[in-house]
């Protein structure tokens, strides 16, 4: 069937962070909130018509994951990233955060070093400082555009002892798909040093063409068995209240460290609604994922185009992946709290600021594109006319 992304739903009233408590987390309700990075979509018909049907059966007890859920990200896996995923492999977590968490609490002591790679997903920072650990930063390099990885310096941070990175592939925020070649170093330079690799994997099927992503563990048995990869329909088909992610670890060892982990904190039951939506989605989302990929890229081509014309002096890193787009607002010449002030207060955007994802994010906002063309327009609108208040203009 053919999806109607630009049909638009009101968000506001069904208690969601992004809409309801905007005002909470960024002292505003008159914003178009594009911040949280779950998407103005509706879920889509295949995923709803599975949970309507199981709420058809009126108890709602304790769930077991049946065999269609590991079959489905078995099957996903294999006709979408060419990865053979092991049945036994597969075990659960409550959310990509969570299992960041607990790998950490399985695999590392207070006091060990853990390398995180920003600008990056902020939560991996409090993932290794909440826990007592020491958070190292192998700060990502913006070449040609992309945001890349400085092996170098990574190599100066595995060879000092640390035990673990996180990595977020494919990137968020600044939308790096990592290559073969990438992944392939930093496999051989956490190999050497047995650093063992964590990677968030959340955004892997929102990559546009000509990219391809390459699951980490992929590349081969012996990256795989130092590899602990976390995935889950969320952002792809807008699940994210659901709270339902995979784990996926080949190393018996490892496997066995991190559920003892999950079951010491008794959140390894999930949800029926969420183990149901899993299935549904890897089923059944063939069509939707690529009917979404082109419309995120037709916003994309949109946003790019309003920027070389209308607002110059906010430029973008085009991501190859995600509906996250870093903004380059260093042209506004603005410092941090008037920058943020400025998107909220003048241009009434809700973004996320640069800062928020570590070094490297000095002078950057965080852009959720994941909405209809009709609203990614009007935000752009009210930001050009902020741009002019500023006296910038269009210029160059």
């Amino acid at each position: 069937m053919t999806y109607n992304f630009d049909d638009p739903i009101e968000r506001k009233g069904s208690q969601c962070i992004k809409y309801d408590a905007v005002g909470d987390f960024l002292g505003s309700d008159d914003l178009i909130p594009m911040w949280v990075a779950d998407m103005d979509f509706r879920t889509p018909p295949f995923v709803m018509e599975a949970l309507r049907k199981r709420l058809e059966h009126e108890v709602m007890g304790y769930p077991v994951r049946p065999e269609g859920f590991f079959n489905s990200i078995i099957d996903w896996n294999r006709r979408n990233h060419q990865w053979e995923v092991g049945r036994k492999w597969i075990t659960f977590s409550p959310g990509v955060v969570p299992a960041v968490n607990m790998a950490v609490l399985a695999y590392t002591e207070p006091g060990d070093s853990i390398i995180t790679q920003p600008p990056v997903y902020f939560p991996f920072f409090t993932a290794v400082k909440d826990h007592g650990r020491k958070l190292l930063y192998n700060q990502l390099i913006l070449k040609n555009g992309r945001l890349c990885m400085d092996f170098d310096d990574l190599e100066k941070k595995a060879s000092a002892g640390a035990k673990m990175i996180i990595i977020s592939s494919p990137h968020n925020p600044g939308g790096s798909v990592w290559t073969q070649s990438e992944l392939s170093r930093l496999a051989e330079i956490c190999l050497k040093y047995k650093v063992l690799m964590v990677s968030d994997e959340i955004h892997c099927d929102l990559v546009y063409q000509p990219y391809k992503h390459i699951p980490l563990a992929s590349l081969s048995p012996k990256i795989a068995a130092q590899t602990v990869t976390t995935i889950a329909p969320s952002k792809t088909f807008n699940l994210s209240g659901l709270s339902t992610a995979a784990v996926i670890i080949s190393d018996e060892i490892l496997r066995k460290k991190f559920t003892q982990v999950m079951e010491h904190l008794h959140i390894g039951g999930g949800s029926i609604m969420g183990n149901i939506a899993l299935e549904a989605a890897y089923t059944g989302g063939d069509d939707w994922s690529k009917q979404l990929m082109a419309y995120l890229g037709k916003n994309l081509d949109f946003l790019e185009k309003y920027l070389e014309e209308k607002i110059h002096c906010v430029k973008m890193i085009r991501p190859e992946a995600t509906f996250l787009v870093w903004l380059d607002c260093k042209g506004l010449n603005l410092p941090e709290d008037e920058l943020k002030n400025f998107f909220l207060n003048t241009a009434k955007l809700g973004l996320n600021p640069g800062v928020m994802f570590g070094p490297g994010g000095e002078g950057y906002m965080r852009m959720n594109i994941g909405c209809t063309l009709a609203t990614l327009n009007k935000a752009l609108d009210q930001l050009r006319d902020a741009v002019d208040e500023l006296g910038l203009g269009n210029r160059k």
